[in-house]
């Protein structure tokens, strides 16, 4: 079972994303904003962050920076999610250390394959890669 956070300002968004993520055995540590969710990946260090680009306060783009300057989260898999489909704002997620986007709305069915993904990687504790 894999731990994954979310930081996602938005309650339905939030609900949403946890609901299909404990529906597929992965155990959610949800959060409302960049400072809280920080600070919990500094101390739970989850196996993949999802992070919402636009939060009040510390947002994704911000805590994306920061797990990536800390030697303990640096590997950790992010995944950012966006509202604005501009290629500008995509980008502005990949420079900060992401390492895949999505623009909301999304599909769950892309949401979740994307996440096993990035799960399946070599130095993350999600379930083993097919061979």
């Amino acid at each position: 079972m894999s731990t994954v956070l979310i930081a996602e300002d938005d309650l339905a968004i939030r609900d949403l994303l946890t609901f299909l993520l404990d529906t597929s055995g992965h155990h959610v540590l949800a959060c409302a904003d960049g400072g809280s969710a920080l600070a919990t990946a500094r101390r739970e260090h989850p196996d993949l962050a999802i992070l919402d680009v636009n939060m009040p306060g510390i947002d994704g783009i911000e805590v994306c920076r920061a797990l990536r300057g800390t030697a303990d989260t640096r590997p950790m898999p992010v995944l950012m999610l966006t509202s604005h489909g501009q290629w500008l704002d995509v980008s502005t997620g990949f420079a900060a250390g992401a390492d895949d986007c999505l623009v909301k709305p999304f599909e769950p069915s892309e949401l979740m394959s994307r996440i096993e993904t990035l799960l399946e990687r070599p130095g993350t504790a999600g379930p083993p890669a097919a061979s």
